[in-house]
């Protein structure tokens, strides 16, 4: 069955992270994410959760454009990149958090996407030895360029599947992100089975504009029962931008959400 997860980066604006942990476990969350550690406390989060029973589940390890922490399409950025792994593995074994969410960095105008698809090859292969080595999990996120990251290379879930499975390590798994899927590609569900082997997290939101999964153009109920379906037992993380004003109820309608279509 799957853990409903929420990332805190988009809701409660005026909080502190820790702040945001209790008003997520208050709204009936057991699981949490965060983006990348910059301007947090390792320490301070890992009690937080500790204190309201809250599992975080994954951070973010570079930017999408690599402009913090390395791109791996780019073969000069390799030892920045490398390192960047190291210091956010670190962060995690102190703040408690076992998995990284690891994105490819823009499209290299002067490579042929073969040039870069085997840097990021190359760049996660290494990653995944140094994870390994710490009991970490790497999730290799595609993203979409219509709307929210222009210029980023892996926009394809297919070719994200393909470097996955090319790398071949426990350590590397695939992040499967409904919202920017659906924007790219659409089929989502048929996309999803075709690769529950490999899919490690889940993020979800609504389309259009990235707001509660209770909306849009999506059936989360049925997305939702097929993952389960498909023997998926992992998190399953919201990471969206509240259009409800009340993030709490927002919060609460989109767990109702997720345990409705659980049940049915």
């Amino acid at each position: 069955m799957i853990i409903p997860d929420v990332c805190i980066e988009t809701l409660f604006p005026q909080l502190l992270c820790e702040e945001k942990i209790a008003r997520v476990a208050a709204c009936g969350y057991r699981a949490a994410e965060i983006w990348m550690p910059e301007g947090k406390d390792a320490c301070a989060l890992r009690q937080a959760a500790e204190s309201h029973e809250i599992s975080l589940c994954s951070m973010v390890v570079n930017a999408p454009n690599g402009s913090l922490g390395g791109a791996p399409v780019d073969a000069g950025d390799l030892n920045k990149y490398l390192e960047r792994t190291e210091q956010v593995i670190e962060f995690g074994a102190a703040a408690g958090i076992k998995r990284g969410i690891t994105c490819s960095g823009n499209v290299i105008p002067n490579l042929s996407n073969g040039e870069m698809r085997q840097n990021l090859v190359n760049a996660l292969s290494r990653a995944a030895d140094i994870a390994a080595h710490h009991d970490f999990v790497l999730l290799l996120e595609p993203l979409n360029t219509k709307v929210d990251h222009a210029g980023y290379f892996l926009d394809s879930s297919c070719v994200a599947a393909e470097v996955v499975r090319e790398v071949g390590s426990p350590n590397l798994r695939l992040l499967w992100d409904i919202y920017h899927m659906q924007i790219m590609e659409g089929n989502v569900i048929a996309g999803i089975e075709a690769n529950t082997d490999i899919i490690g997290h889940f993020h979800a939101a609504g389309v259009p504009g990235r707001h509660e999964i209770t909306g849009g153009e999506l059936n989360y109920a049925e997305i939702v029962r097929r993952i389960e379906a498909a023997g998926y037992s992992g998190t399953f993380g919201l990471e969206y931008i509240p259009a409800m004003e009340d993030h709490a109820e927002s919060l609460k309608a989109s767990l109702q959400g997720i345990m409705q279509a659980k049940r049915n």
